[in-house]
């Protein structure tokens, strides 16, 4: 292998800031909804359906804050288009919080989800950071309702659901919602300096990766009951709440543990070393050697469950490769990072109409099962940008 990284050549560079100009492109164009939020693609990138989730108008904004430090025309005016409608359309004016989902003529699912309200505190978090009016209010707001309602002092993570009135909806406790919690809170201390936001970053890896992970050799638990004691037997929704493990979470909190450990003025051995042991676990554990691609869940003998290849593991672990070979440059994480931009320029990446193809079958054809249409622009836009930027951070950070 040649001893340059793809990630300084200048052509490598002019292909990734082509794919996320790519992406900008489509959802600019067609996510727009003019009364508000933002449409799902169909699989050829037209907008479609009317229900419009609060990750999902969340992603939009932290994508389009990053557009806007990066300098590109029109992104201001899609941040404030979905923070307008996070403030006056997913917001709960009467019980506080933030309802999961809405239609044209209302709440459509009215819970209070963990999951939902870590996207709104990114959201908040890189608006603050381009200055959106609406910012400094949305940002205090999320911070006050993740706190009050969410946040369990004893365990160091927060709770999952409740309705709309904030009465407890199951026991569940979840590692996806906490780790999206971890990205925020970092994004948050970031934008405002206030070291308690990282120190809750910290406790939540402490729980899920540091105790949790570490005794299973480094594979993520997902699901846990109250008193945070693994739940082997959960199985929930096969998108959102899939029995077994899931691969690429462990290459999302692989990345975000980098992230820590850079911004964490401690610098603590722990956190870096399980950012690697975490990737070495899911490329070796996780990834088809057959065929390619991640398997999206495992049963906890490490063995394929769901056997179908989405596209957001692949995503993460590019991100997670490019940032850990920043800090700690290795072969290794070099020859991953171009095996998998490899199979998703083959096989994920979709030529005629724009964005990925979000699943593929056992033959590695496009294939609906779990997701239909071009999956959001958060996790591709991420791959694509992440390699482009200095490891200091998250993009907002490394941006300048």
């Amino acid at each position: 292998m040649p001893d340059t990284n793809w990630t300084t050549r200048p052509w490598h560079r002019d292909w990734l800031q082509a794919r996320a100009n790519e992406l900008f492109d489509l959802f600019q164009r067609n996510a727009v909804n003019p009364k508000g939020g933002f449409y799902d693609l169909d699989a050829s990138g037209r907008p479609y359906g009317h229900i419009r989730h609060l990750h999902q108008t969340s992603r939009m904004v932290h994508c389009f804050a990053i557009a806007a430090k990066l300098g590109r025309p029109g992104a201001e005016t899609i941040v404030d288009h979905g923070m307008r409608y996070l403030w006056e359309g997913h917001r709960d004016r009467k019980s506080g919080g933030y309802c999961w989902s809405l239609d044209d003529d209302g709440f459509k699912d009215d819970s209070k989800q963990a999951y939902g309200h870590a996207f709104v505190l990114l959201a908040a978090s890189d608006a603050a950071m381009i200055g959106h009016p609406l910012a400094k209010d949305m940002l205090a707001d999320v911070t006050g309702v993740l706190n009050i309602r969410f946040w369990d002092e004893h365990y160091g993570a927060v709770s999952e659901e409740f309705a709309r009135n904030w009465a407890k909806i199951s026991d569940y406790r979840g590692q996806n919602s906490n780790m999206h919690l971890t990205e925020a809170l970092i994004a948050a201390f970031e934008a405002t300096h206030d070291a308690a936001y990282l120190d809750k970053a910290k406790r939540i890896a402490t729980l899920i990766i540091r105790t949790h992970a570490a005794s299973l050799d480094y594979v993520v638990a997902e699901h846990f009951d109250e008193q945070w004691k693994i739940d082997k037997g959960y199985k929930g929704s096969d998108m959102f709440r899939p029995a077994g493990t899931t691969p690429g979470h462990w290459l999302e909190w692989s990345r975000l543990l980098a992230q820590l450990w850079v911004l964490d003025g401690r610098r603590e051995a722990w956190m870096i070393d399980a950012a690697e042991q975490l990737f070495r676990s899911a490329v070796n554990r996780g990834w088809d050697e057959a065929k390619g691609g991640f398997y999206y869940t495992l049963d906890f003998e490490n063995e394929p469950a769901i056997t179908h290849k989405i596209w957001w593991p692949v995503t993460e672990a590019i991100g997670a490769a490019a940032f850990l070979n920043a800090l700690k440059p290795n072969r290794f994480y070099e020859h991953w990072y171009r095996k998998l931009w490899d199979f998703s320029a083959i096989h994920f990446i979709d030529p005629a109409n724009g964005g990925w193809f979000p699943e593929l079958g056992d033959d590695l054809k496009p294939f609906d099962r779990f997701f239909t249409g071009k999956p959001d622009i958060y996790h591709a836009l991420q791959a694509s940008l992440i390699p482009l930027f200095p490891a200091t951070g998250s993009l907002m950070r490394a941006i300048s």
